[in-house]
């Protein structure tokens, strides 16, 4: 098991083809993914507001089955330390009070910039672009990130994705090098 330790943030949790990837590498133990019920709540939030559309309840059923599936992944007892932190965006630091809490080593977010190194370093935590941290991920344990990567596009039904087809979508939700490192595996995939 890894203790290599990552808290997701929202916008990696949302939207699922990233999510789905994260939760996969995580439960082949690749590193030990963490968030909280303040992280749900936000990616919860952003897909209902993009797609109105969409059932709350499912959603839900699917943070559910998220805690459930991932060992040790909801961080709590963080809210006292959010004063106390500062971020360029304040609505950020409950993500850095439980990466702190979570004992996380790198907190996982497209929005770098509220993350800046100076804020996080005497916590010990970086901030590191989801597909940076996967394509480093990959380079690290290929044979295990492209297993996860197959069980990920093969349970995909409604529709199925070729390999291609998978490919592109992690190029369409920003995952570029991830996606682009993965085209040598296309035939494990």
């Amino acid at each position: 098991m890894s203790y290599y330790t990552a808290l997701l943030d929202a916008n990696v949790l949302y939207p699922a083809p990233m999510r789905d990837l994260f939760l996969q590498l995580s439960v082949t133990d690749l590193f030990r993914a963490k968030w909280s019920t303040d992280i749900h709540r936000e990616w919860i939030e952003a897909l209902l507001r993009k797609e109105p559309h969409r059932d709350r309840r499912a959603l839900e059923r699917t943070r559910d089955r998220m805690n459930e599936a991932t060992r040790d992944c909801l961080v709590t007892g963080y809210e006292k330390l959010i004063p106390s932190l500062s971020l360029p965006d304040p609505d950020d630091r409950h993500v850095l009070g439980a990466a702190i809490i979570g004992r996380c080593d790198v907190v996982v977010t497209v929005n770098l910039e509220d993350f800046p190194a100076e804020a996080l370093v005497s916590y010990g935590i970086e901030a590191q672009h989801p597909d940076d941290f996967l394509s480093n991920h990959l380079s690290l344990s290929p044979g295990v990130f492209v297993s996860a990567v197959q069980k990920v596009r093969r349970r995909l039904k409604n529709p199925p994705y070729t390999v291609k087809e998978y490919i592109e979508n992690l190029t369409l939700v920003g995952l570029t090098a991830t996606a682009s490192n993965l085209q040598k595996f296309s035939d494990l995939i």
